[in-house]
């Protein structure tokens, strides 16, 4: 969506109105301290966080099927996977004799 720079314009203008330039600019220096602010704590708290920890819950919630046919294939595979390996290791008892 975005602001149009005549759309910034009109604003700046109603604001210029409204409070004046010098609360305009006490206000927008304000904000800037704010947004400035609010980025140093972010960082900080990214900085903190285990993300080693946070890989591996990620990578599980990645397993975790969300959806009734995901379910179902995560059901279907995990019951052929022995089948699977008895048939691998009849066929190498068979090559062996």
């Amino acid at each position: 969506m975005g602001f149009h720079p005549l759309d910034l314009i009109v604003i700046v203008v109603v604001g210029l109105l409204i409070f004046g330039p010098k609360t305009l600019q006490s206000l927008s220096h304000n904000a800037g301290r704010g947004v400035s602010k609010a980025k140093d704590m972010k960082d900080k708290l990214m900085a903190e966080l285990p993300m080693e920890e946070i890989s591996r819950v990620n990578e599980t919630i990645a397993r975790i099927p969300t959806s009734p046919q995901q379910m179902a294939h995560h059901l279907v595979s995990s019951a052929l996977k022995p089948e699977k390996e008895e048939v691998v290791k009849d066929a190498e008892v068979d090559s062996k004799s």
